[in-house]
């Protein structure tokens, strides 16, 4: 029966009392290479990086780097594994030198390296993944970058070059989807400031309804029930081309059942009479909350993916492509309202008669608050 060397045997190792699978794949793979040196072919294109313990990538650059030695003479002596173990020593100075040997003796078919191989290659795969998705919640949701939004945008970027890199590394195969519990979406926190920034948002797009048309706001983009559906409200008001003011807005309301015990006429318009600044700054504050919210619940779900050691590199693939997809549709409105004006030239088909749009923000109105310009 193969023996699983023992934590003593190699210092560090830094075994667990339970080793994940890939673990038991390394070993196995070195002890087929250390005992026939020649399936070192059957393995590529696996790197030492690839490899989970140090030790054991270490161990794997020795053996790549030390000419394979004749069969003849490797199956008579071990100073061939002698070079190894001098080599690999400076990288993991806890390695002793029966390691190699418990690590040959470990090995269930030397014939099977590719096999083993494979494993190394799927779990450094989880790991990659994994440690992309950790960066893009830690980018989301730090609040002291010059311009979260472009930087958590760009992290996501980076996943999907890994996945394209990934789904050219591993064959896809039947049952692709993961099953994989999902965590809850990431819960937004709503401060004050927040909630100031909806109900400015609500105030000022009854003030200045013409901006409205242009904003690409959606109701699951704000913190409050009730604000989603007053801007539905309002927008519902502006589409279909009535007028808007706090008293239409009002009854607008009262037809969707938004007034309650909690909520009188009297709190309702006075809640959409107070604008401050213009729609669109404060359209585009909520937008890039959303935003950084929903990346961070993408990340969870990723890393969720990652963690199911059920899922094999196809599914984890095909699962967090599907959580990007979540992501883009919210970057293409968060692009569209950030995209820079358009020149004169691009601006043409406007001199056919339809007006172009404005660039600038709109006249303040006469009440001003301080938080406009926070």
């Amino acid at each position: 029966m193969p023996h699983t060397p023992e934590p003593d045997e190699a210092d560090d190792l830094d075994l667990t009392p339970e080793p994940k699978p890939v673990h038991y794949a390394e070993q196995a793979l070195l002890g087929a290479l250390l005992l026939e040196p020649a399936r070192l072919a059957d393995t590529e294109p696996l790197i030492a990086h690839h490899f989970d313990n140090r030790t054991h990538a270490a161990l794997f650059t020795a053996i790549h780097t030390i000419p394979p030695p004749d069969p003849a003479d490797h199956a008579k002596d071990a100073a061939w594994l002698n070079a190894v173990l001098d080599h690999a020593r400076p990288h993991a100075p806890g390695l002793n030198a029966s390691y190699p040997h418990a690590l040959i003796q470990f090995c269930p078919q030397p014939k099977h390296a590719a096999a083993y191989a494979r494993m190394i290659r799927a779990d450094n795969a989880r790991r990659v993944l994994r440690a992309h998705a950790e960066r893009l919640a830690s980018t989301a949701s730090d609040p002291g970058l010059p311009n979260p939004a472009a930087s958590t945008l760009g992290m996501a970027d980076d996943i999907g070059r890994v996945l394209d890199s990934l789904a050219a590394q591993f064959t896809p195969h039947p049952g692709s989807l993961p099953r994989t519990a999902l965590p809850p979406d990431v819960p937004r926190q709503a401060d004050e400031e927040d909630l100031d920034e909806e109900r400015l948002l609500l105030a000022t797009a009854t003030a200045y309804p013409a901006e409205v048309q242009h904003m690409r706001l959606t109701e699951a983009d704000f913190l409050l029930p009730l604000h989603a559906a007053l801007w539905q409200s309002i927008t519902s008001l502006v589409h279909r081309g009535e007028m808007v003011d706090p008293v239409t807005v009002l009854d607008e309301a009262q037809h969707r059942g938004l007034l309650t015990a909690t909520l009188t006429p009297k709190e309702l318009m006075a809640l959409v009479s107070t604008p401050a600044g213009y729609p669109e700054y404060w359209g585009e504050r909520i937008l890039r909350r959303a935003l950084l919210t929903r990346a961070q619940t993408v990340a969870a779900r990723i890393t969720a993916y990652t963690n199911d050691l059920v899922n094999t590199p196809h599914q984890l693939i095909t699962g967090s492509r599907r959580a990007l997809a979540d992501l883009n549709s919210l970057r293409t409105r968060w692009m569209r309202v950030t995209a820079p004006p358009p020149t004169p030239a691009e601006s043409q088909p406007a001199r056919r008669g339809k007006p172009p749009r404005a660039t600038g923000p709109p006249a303040q109105p006469a009440l001003l608050s301080p938080r406009a310009h926070r």
